[in-house]
């Protein structure tokens, strides 16, 4: 690898820049449907563009040849980079082998790996010469995982002519599967030795690739099934970028710098991060680190030399990273006034985190960055919405991006099932011909199954608030809905400091209740020295603490809806191997709830068992 690209230590310190105008005003424009439902569609008109990821690789490495595109941490402890001309050259390099090893639209690449450099010159180098990619989540092919089961159906669904691993434990896993396929190591451009160029095949399959050619397949998180494979085109994610470009004007003149360790087999990393940093001509340092506390330490690490110009994380990252930004001013400083704004996605933020957040940047800094948002799915390349004005609530999920169209489909209670149109959205799932017709409706709008209402129902330009999960919301037995979402973030915010996550059980039962993770760090407090986790989650002071805070959660409601009648606190955390806990570290509550039934089933015994803890059974008068 070394031979073929010249990579360099990358400098460590990025001059701070002045700010220009970073957002542009929110306009939007609200119609109704002969059916009575709403249309929200952005005034700004969408500038769409011909143009495809590759073409942009192209405009750099001839425009900024010797800028850093890429970086990555080597063994050594130093930082390796790529060039945009180094990139496209090593693209070219893959396009000419991949040309010649009978892969197509039948017999697919797939990619399973983690986030790195061969990983990227790979893709961009099928993209080039308009081979399908299906890049899939190292997590199925890992040892003990329960997910592997989803590896074979992955497969067979796909039946890739090559499937590149990142390590010899996923070529394992993948001959392990018996799927009749070609597999090889990615690490290193392994892959490439021996492989006969084809280099007159190039050109004309760089010809015929436009928008409507497929680049890659990403997957949905199949935990209601298997997962289903998205095809995403060139004109998905060129829409998007055009349209995040239209709201972020900035990104025109200031090619943005990212500090990110989203996984490129999810769309938030690999459609929104990945593709901003192309598009617009910036440098994505790849971070190594995770969203939990034993691996945020590696993302500060990155943070500390590396400054991101803007940065992306799901609530559980920004979590970690809080009492780093708490207690290390300096590194605060350096962070919050770097960059133009932090945008979470993923999961809803809840108002605690957002609050520390606030508060950390204030303390550093005269202008605290704004904290700013996304909507969409992996079947939209990811955003259908944006956030970029500022909201305040902590679910704002903002106004559809130029050229997008939502629908909301009313509900009652001034909330609807939010539905989606555009030139972002799929055109179907992969060879699920009866699953993409039930994808959407009849107007074209893709069911995306979330809900949503507006903030200001007299002023539209304030944006969206997420409202939950559709399929998540469940009726009790008193026939009463229970919207998860909302109460879910609203109990996590009740406990704060010691709730750190929780699942909400009751569907078919006559009360809600809640199995309850708790944040072990603040909760050691209460606890003398010395204590397991698990002693720490059941110690009578941890327990006693959560109980008073819900207590008083359910004194303010006035509903069966928004009321909680019991909970448990669950001393093992949520496990990434039995699929409870997404790589993006959101909890999955439908896989929660099966594999811990007996201690929902607790709760709900005629004597409390296995931890229950029973609360007030009626609002307080």
């Amino acid at each position: 690898m070394a031979a073929r690209l010249r990579r360099e230590t990358l400098a460590t310190s990025r001059p701070a820049a002045p700010f220009g105008a970073t957002f542009a005003e929110p306009r939007i424009l609200r119609d109704r449907t002969p059916g009575g439902d709403m249309l929200l569609r952005n005034a700004i008109a969408f500038i769409p563009s011909q143009e495809t990821m590759v073409s942009r690789l192209q405009r750099w490495a001839k425009e900024r040849p010797d800028a850093a595109f890429l970086s990555e941490a080597a063994l050594d402890g130093r930082r390796l980079s790529i060039t945009f001309a180094e990139t496209l050259a090593a693209a070219r390099d893959c396009a000419e082998a991949l040309s010649g090893l009978n892969l197509g639209a039948e017999r697919p690449l797939m990619i399973i790996a983690g986030n790195g450099i061969d990983h990227a010159v790979t893709l961009l180098g099928a993209m080039m010469v308009g081979l399908p990619t299906a890049v899939v989540s190292p997590a199925y092919a890992a040892a003990g995982a329960s997910s592997w089961s989803k590896l074979p159906a992955i497969l067979a669904d796909v039946t890739p002519g090559l499937v590149l691993a990142g390590s010899t434990e996923i070529a394992d896993a993948v001959a392990a599967s018996g799927h009749p396929t070609t597999t090889a190591l990615l690490s290193g451009l392994a892959w490439l030795e021996g492989v006969p160029r084809r280099p007159a095949r190039v050109e004309p399959a760089m010809a015929a690739v436009g928008p409507g050619t497929i680049a890659k397949l990403l997957f949905t998180s199949g935990s209601t099934g298997a997962p289903k494979g998205v095809v995403n085109t060139q004109r998905m994610m060129v829409a998007n970028m055009q349209a995040l470009g239209q709201v972020w004007p900035f990104l025109h003149s200031e090619p943005p710098v990212l500090v990110d360790w989203l996984p490129w087999n999810h769309t938030f990393g690999g459609n929104l991060c990945f593709n901003l940093a192309l598009y617009y001509g910036g440098v994505l340092h790849i971070d190594n680190g995770r969203p939990t506390f034993e691996g945020v330490g590696r993302t500060v690490t990155a943070l500390r030399s590396l400054q991101p110009s803007v940065y992306f994380n799901v609530p559980a990252g920004y979590e970690a990273l809080l009492p780093t930004l708490e207690s290390d001013l300096e590194f605060a400083r350096q962070f919050f006034s770097g960059v133009r704004f932090l945008f979470n996605a993923g999961a809803g933020l809840p108002e605690a985190i957002r609050k520390r957040l606030i508060a950390a940047a204030a303390a550093v800094v005269r202008d605290p960055p704004p904290i700013i948002g996304g909507w969409g799915a992996t079947e939209t390349a990811p955003c259908a919405t944006a956030l970029y004005f500022d909201a305040p609530e902590a679910a704002a999920i903002g106004v559809p991006l130029p050229g997008v169209e939502v629908k909301v489909v009313a509900s009652g209670e001034g909330r609807g099932e939010l539905r989606v149109r555009g030139p972002n959205v799929m055109p179907c799932y992969w060879r699920r011909p009866q699953a993409t017709i039930e994808a959407f409706d009849e107007d074209g709008f893709y069911r995306i199954g979330d809900a949503g209402r507006l903030a200001d129902p007299s002023r539209p330009d304030l944006g969206l608030v997420f409202d939950g999960r559709v399929a998540e919301n469940f009726k009790l037995t008193s026939g009463t809905w229970v919207n998860v979402g909302p109460l879910r973030l609203a109990l996590i915010e009740a406990g704060r400091p010691f709730v750190s996550d929780l699942v909400i059980a009751g569907e078919g039962r006559s009360a809600i209740a809640a199995l309850v993770f708790p944040n072990l760090q603040a909760c050691r407090a209460l606890c003398e020295p010395g204590l397991s986790d698990a002693e720490v989650a059941r110690h009578p002071a941890v327990v006693e603490a959560i109980r008073v805070r819900l207590e008083l959660f359910n004194a303010g409601q006035h509903g069966s809806s928004m009321r909680l009648a019991a909970f448990s606190l669950q001393p093992e955390p949520p496990s990434a191997r039995h699929d409870e806990i997404t790589e993006k570290g959101a909890l999955n509550q439908r896989a929660v709830l099966r594999r811990r039934s007996s201690a929902v089933e607790a709760l709900y015994a005629a004597q409390p068992l296995d931890g229950a803890v029973r609360l007030t059974p009626k609002a307080a008068s």
